[in-house]
């Protein structure tokens, strides 16, 4: 087969998900053309079944904001006629799925009937796409789509709860691939790099905005701290960098918190990690908490979205009330204080990721594509 993905090329986990995909794809033999306007963070190779597109916006006085919809509309044209692709794969609503509704109405002028998936991923609907601003464009193009996935069950709810859908939803949840994890974790992690012997480590991975709730993180290890010796690691950037910082600093544990910027090595840093604290106001899926679990680190998160399709409840780890850092913490204690729980509390984390092992959830998108093309 022959597919377009379009994504954002970031660090973000709509980003992640569509570049891993297309990996995974393209070792099976299908051929993979991601359209963006940089090259994705996680695309770490290039092959004969791998190609990349950079969407160029030239910039003009006139706009106060450059038109990327049109740039990558073009885009999309210009690569299904070069390439004669088969399927445009559009992850996040906005603006992809619109982008690829306008590419496939200019392809059919041309006589190509070009197949559109659009799989959404979480504030493309709960927060973004539901602003009355996008909410009628984010509609149509769904409803336009040929087929629409989404990551889980809680977001399928979302979606048909907050919009006006006439179209099936498929469930096809995020995965992770176990061939990056278990050598990592027997060769190359020392922890002595990190921590004294008598120290746990706890992580907490994400872009740092308001919806992750950095600053939680912060309390919520702040408390444990002061029951178990311990040092945070935080991996990403992003607007709460500063404010949490500045708590750090305020609470006087900045010897005790590493913050590491942004990696697309997350497995090698997530070695080292005994606890994960995902502390959001929403997570359509969680899969910060799942490359955790596929590390065997169990996971304190919140109860919000489909974090519940991926933690369970005192088995990989614990959920709580958004905002409630008393119960994070004290949860986080009981899994730590104690070498034997703690393992058991690993390898469920562990057990319950091979659930979503990329085995399992890539056959689920080759049967939407076949479907669609025959």
């Amino acid at each position: 087969m022959k597919i377009g993905i379009v994504c954002y090329p970031t660090f973000g986990g709509s980003g992640v998900v569509a570049t891993e995909l297309g990996m995974a794809l393209a070792k099976k033999g299908h051929q993979v053309h991601f359209i963006t306007y940089k090259q994705p963070v996680r695309l770490d190779f290039i092959t004969n079944d791998i190609h990349f597109h950079e969407v160029f916006v030239e910039e003009y006085p006139l706009f106060q904001f450059q038109p990327y919809e049109l740039a990558l509309s073009s885009k999309m044209v210009e690569v299904v006629e070069m390439y004669n692709l088969e399927i445009l794969h559009v992850h996040y609503a906005i603006p992809h799925a619109y982008a690829a509704y306008m590419a496939k109405q200019m392809l059919k002028e041309k006589g190509i009937d070009v197949k559109v998936v659009t799989t959404l991923h979480g504030t493309d609907i709960t927060l973004v796409g539901s602003h009355p601003n996008y909410k009628t464009a984010v509609e149509f193009s769904i409803n336009n789509s040929d087929v629409v996935t989404t990551v889980s069950e809680s977001l399928k709810n979302d979606t048909l709860s907050r919009f006006n859908i006439r179209k099936d939803i498929k469930v096809i949840n995020n995965f992770i691939d176990f061939e990056k994890y278990p050598e990592i974790k027997d060769k190359e992690c020392q922890r002595s790099n990190i921590a004294f012997e008598n120290e746990r480590i706890i992580s907490h991975i994400s872009n740092l905005r308001p919806v992750k709730r950095a600053a939680d993180v912060i309390d919520i290890f702040y408390k444990i701290q002061k029951k178990i010796p311990s040092k945070l690691l935080l991996v990403g950037e992003g607007p709460d960098r500063e404010l949490i910082e500045f708590k750090v600093k305020e609470l006087g544990i900045l010897d005790k918190v590493l913050f590491l910027g942004n990696s697309n090595e997350v497995n090698k840093l997530l070695c080292y990690s005994d606890l994960f604290l995902l502390p959001s106001e929403t997570e359509s899926f969680g899969l910060a908490a799942l490359e955790a679990m596929a590390a065997k680190t169990p996971v304190i998160s919140t109860n919000s979205g489909g974090l519940p399709e991926v933690n369970i409840q005192g088995v990989t780890g614990f959920l709580s009330d958004v905002g409630d850092t008393d119960d994070m913490a004290k949860n986080g204690i009981y899994i730590l204080e104690n070498s034997e729980r703690l393992q058991e509390f690993k390898i469920n984390a562990f057990k319950q990721a091979e659930r979503f092992s990329m085995k399992n959830i890539l056959p689920d998108y080759k049967k939407v594509y076949v479907d669609l093309i025959g």
